[in-house]
């Protein structure tokens, strides 16, 4: 087990690193010159990585002054992770649908670290990191309100823009709207399951009291 200590310059290297990939990615997209591009905020994945940052920060901060995480922080990077988990598996998808369709995508190697090396950082300091105690199981809740809103508004907004971040919320894209909530639905039910798994995974291994 890492000492508490180590730990917490983890957090706050991991949070360092996903605000450089945030940066990035950002003038990345804005040098593409197009309408994704200037909607680089409106993806979720692009929020729910701005509040691992900042969680980041604050958790590798208390890491470093307690023994132990705090109850309202082993939820609140629950629910976190929780986002960004699916965010990186719903970017794993949209790729491999878009080599299925023979659509070109490039990726840069800030969206690797989004969407791929910090989720997976993610899951081992959630099952490894010293001083965390077993989760709730009412962030299952929280976990979906924060898409449910998202969706609602990227729905009305992308409505009156015409532009979605995301095929499957563009009816145009799809055969209409009963697959686009279809769609929606299995996004949910996925979070829904990431969060399940991930108090499944606190409870099963708690690693509170085990730090230094």
């Amino acid at each position: 087990m890492i000492s508490r200590t180590l730990y917490g310059w983890l957090r706050l290297l991991a949070a360092a690193v996903c605000g450089a990939a945030l940066v990035h990615r950002m003038f990345w997209g804005l040098g593409s010159q197009t309408i994704a591009g200037q909607n680089f905020f409106a993806y979720l994945t692009i929020e729910s990585n701005i509040a691992y940052t900042i969680l980041g920060v604050v958790a590798g901060i208390i890491a470093l002054r307690m023994p132990e995480d705090p109850p309202w922080l082993t939820t609140a990077r629950a629910i976190v992770l929780s986002w960004t988990i699916t965010a990186g598996l719903a970017f794993a998808l949209i790729v491999w649908q878009a080599g299925l369709r023979g659509i070109p995508i490039t990726v840069p190697w800030s969206d690797v670290v989004l969407h791929f090396v910090l989720p997976a950082w993610a899951i081992l300091a959630w099952i490894l990191g010293p001083g965390r105690a077993p989760a709730p199981w009412r962030i299952v809740p929280y976990v979906l309100l924060y898409p449910v809103i998202w969706g609602l508004f990227t729905i009305w907004r992308g409505g009156i823009i015409g532009w979605y971040p995301y095929y499957f919320l563009d009816p145009r894209q799809v055969s209409g709207i009963p697959e686009m909530v279809a769609t929606c639905a299995i996004a949910l039910g996925i979070f829904a399951m990431v969060a399940c798994g991930l108090v499944l995974l606190s409870r099963m291994h708690p690693t509170e009291a085990r730090g230094l």
